[in-house]
């Protein structure tokens, strides 16, 4: 060793480098999250904003049902009312083609009662309404009113336009399409806005002000998001328990869990959404003997304790008896139904809304809360802020994208940094859901088939680049 060895400087040993750290959970899952809500946004949105656009029209549909068959839904007050027994008479003269079903009493003073006829110039499932004044005997109009709502035909219009674009069949893959992917967009639309890092907590929830970019376009689409996002999944939810393939699934799972509607063994009123569908309410053996009459009917369900304003009486078929059903759906709900026997009024059944299981209750509420029927005006106004929301969220989602022209989304093959203890249970719960829910099953293979076809023809062209 010389003197220049001992005075030149050691040479620090190079630390060695570091293990690179494996990334967290959202950290891996993220991409593969972005991804999805890209493709699902930007394919499925058209599907969705059809659906919101009449979704919202349905939510305005009840205020205006009332101003433009106001002449057939109220009259003045009088000061008594005539016997429903002789109202069903006046409706039948009105319409001697016709069969009175089911009587609706007026609600409040000055609504005229509907009496519903089958009729075989209206629609399948569809009965004609009879609007008499209850005060004066008079006949205020006729028009078809379809379902346990009573809806008249412009929100009957609108309704199916929501639910299958008036194409039958068909039509209603469209509205399950929506409903399958809506919840799957917004709760994916929370955890990237929720894991997005932010200067301050205030952006999470308000959205930011500034000149208008993409930045402030994000930030709208994610605090809207973000407020909407529970009210949206719940309408996927309610949306998926009557749709076509996914509501067998429903149906199915709620039985087997007892959870089944029940239902009158003397018979169901007309209309009913959960008919037959399962649960049998048993009671006692069919009515016999002449008939009491509409009016001595009501006054026995009310003293066997039916006692909302809001009721339908369904008159006997064959075989059966009268049928009172309490139909005020606004919170606290009054659902409770007797059948009675048409020559005296006993009672051969009883089903009171309390003694639905849970899951039934719960379905019941869900379905009057989605058609706008369980809150009144505040439910409908919900409805209709939500299918607002949702238009903006597509809208401004289209906007980001054309900003980001291209717009290419988060490069392939990201679920290859998640950690094989969670991708195997996050495929299996993916192929349960797709099973469980169809469309939302077979679109989602759709959208891996494409995006590999892409893969490959991108695959095939840098290949064919780097050989010219």
């Amino acid at each position: 060793m010389t003197i220049d060895d001992l005075a030149r400087p050691e040479t620090p040993e190079a630390p060695p480098s570091p293990t690179p750290a494996r990334p967290g959970t959202w950290s891996a899952l993220r991409p593969l999250v972005l991804r999805l809500h890209f493709y699902a946004g930007v394919l499925v949105a058209p599907f969705l904003l059809v659906a919101a656009v009449s979704g919202l029209l349905y939510a305005l549909s009840f205020q205006a049902e009332k101003t433009v068959y106001a002449h057939e839904l109220e009259v003045p007050v009088g000061d008594t009312t005539l016997p429903l027994s002789q109202q069903a008479d006046i409706a039948r003269k009105a319409n001697p083609d016709g069969t009175v079903t089911a009587v609706w009493p007026g609600a409040e003073p000055g609504a005229t009662t509907r009496v519903l006829m089958a009729d075989p110039d209206v629609p399948e499932g569809t009965s004609l309404a009879v609007f008499v004044d209850p005060y004066t005997g008079d006949v205020r109009g006729q028009l078809p009113s379809f379902g346990s709502s009573g809806a008249l035909p412009l929100r009957t219009w609108i309704d199916g336009l929501h639910a299958d674009l008036h194409l039958g069949e068909l039509g209603r893959n469209y509205s399950e399409l929506a409903a399958s992917w809506l919840w799957v967009i917004a709760l994916g639309g929370v955890l990237l806005w929720v894991g997005r890092r932010r200067r301050n907590r205030r952006a999470l929830v308000l959205p930011e002000r500034g000149p208008k970019s993409r930045r402030r376009t994000l930030s709208w689409h994610g605090s809207v998001g973000l407020w909407a996002a529970l009210g949206l999944v719940l309408l996927s939810a309610t949306g998926l328990t009557w749709s076509r393939y996914a509501g067998e699934n429903i149906g199915t799972v709620q039985d087997g869990l007892g959870g089944a509607t029940p239902t009158l063994s003397a018979g169901a009123a007309p209309g009913s959404e959960h008919e037959g569908h399962g649960g049998g309410h048993h009671g006692s053996t069919t009515a016999q003997g002449p008939d009491m009459g509409l009016d001595k009917a009501v006054a026995a369900a009310r003293a066997a304790g039916i006692d909302s304003p809001r009721i339908s009486v369904a008159l006997p078929a064959e075989g059966k008896g009268y049928v009172v059903k309490e139909t005020d759906t606004q919170f606290p709900v009054q659902l409770d139904s007797v059948a009675l026997n048409p020559a005296d009024g006993t009672v051969l059944d009883r089903l009171a809304f309390a003694d639905y299981p849970l899951l039934a209750k719960l379905t019941r509420i869900g379905i009057d809360a989605h058609t706008g029927v369980f809150l009144g005006l505040f439910n409908q106004l919900a409805l209709a802020a939500l299918a607002l929301a949702l238009i903006l969220l597509i809208l401004w989602g289209y906007r980001m994208w054309w900003l980001r022209r291209p717009g290419r989304p988060v490069a392939r093959g990201t679920w290859r940094r998640i950690p094989v203890t969670l991708l195997l249970p996050l495929a299996a719960a993916t192929a349960l859901v797709g099973w469980f829910v169809p469309l939302l099953g077979l679109s989602l293979l759709l959208f891996l088939a494409v995006d590999l076809t892409l893969a490959l023809v991108a695959k095939v062209r840098s290949r064919s680049g780097r050989t010219v």
